[in-house]
This record gives C-alpha cells, structure tokens and sequence, in this order.
C-alpha cells in the first residue's frame, strides 16, 4: 500500500480579506459613532491602513475589521497588528496591520517537532519551502496529526491540504 500525505500550509484567501475589508469599511462609513472623525480603513500596498482622530477609534475599527475576518471564516492568526498603539500624525491617529501568508522556518521546525514529539511514531515530516509534508501509512496517523496541530498553541493560521 503506498503512503498516504497532507501538506500543512498557512495561505490566507486574499478575495476574502478585501471582501472583509471593503464590508468594515462600509460599516465605518455608516456608523454612528465614526461619523465626522475621519475614520478610514483602505489597502495601503501590502498593508492595511486605518485612520482616525483618536485612537480609540482606530482599535473600534481594527475590531470592526476583525469581526469581519472571522465571518468570512479568517483567523485572526494571519492578521498581524504588532502592538496595536496607533501612532499620532498630525491631528489624526494611524495604525496599519498587515496579512501574514506562508510558514516561517522557525514555525515549520515547531511543527515538525510537536509532531515527532507528540504524534504516531510512524509519521514522517518533510519541510519544503514554506509548508510541511507529512506522510504515514496509515490515514488515521495522518488525521491524528491534524488533530493534534489543531488543539496546539501555534501562533500562525494552519491549512491541511492535498491530502492523498
């Protein structure tokens, strides 16, 4: 029987940050509570830009944008804020996030060490570029290890995918 594999992959759908986006930015330009103070959110570049005359404001944005990643079923893990102070410019208030896509190195050998450490003996791990392969001959060890990244502390969005 020849072995079965998955990829574990972090890649967020780019369609669906804008969709949440360009909703958040919607719901800013209608809100009550954000209207007259400049408040903005827009793609700068890579990045994603907020603005606003205080930063209070900013962070009710950053949540607005937020909880629209997560309806459109993003996670937060790919949303990097850093240390989510705005910083002042001018008379308004700027805060720019950004979207983290692909496994760093160290994120890849923390995988592949919780999977030798924790997971079925029978697995073997892979890292190829910016996402691990694991292979077993077994399924049910694949979809242990999927269990068991799932339940993990990781501090990046996980995707399993190709699973043969």
């Amino acid at each position: 029987m020849a072995d079965s594999s998955f990829d574990i992959v972090s890649k967020v759908d780019r369609q669906e940050v804008d969709n949440a986006l360009n909703q958040a930015a919607k719901e800013v330009s209608q809100r009550y509570d954000f209207k007259n103070v400049g408040a903005s959110i827009a793609w700068s570049g890579e990045k994603i830009l907020l603005i606003a005359n205080s930063a209070e404001r900013v962070l009710a944005i950053l949540d607005v944008f937020e909880t629209k990643l997560i309806k459109r079923g993003i996670s937060l893990k790919s949303l990097e804020v850093g240390d989510r102070e705005p910083k002042p410019s001018g008379k308004e208030y700027r805060f720019e996030a950004s979207i983290k896509e692909g496994l760093s190195s160290e994120a890849a050998k923390k995988i592949t060490k919780i999977i030798r450490d924790e997971g079925p003996k029978t697995v073997k791990t892979q890292i190829t570029g910016d996402e691990v392969r694991v292979t077993s001959k077994s399924r049910d060890a694949l979809q242990d290890v999927i269990t068991l990244l799932k339940g993990s502390d990781l501090d990046v969005a996980l995707q399993f995918v190709n699973y043969r």
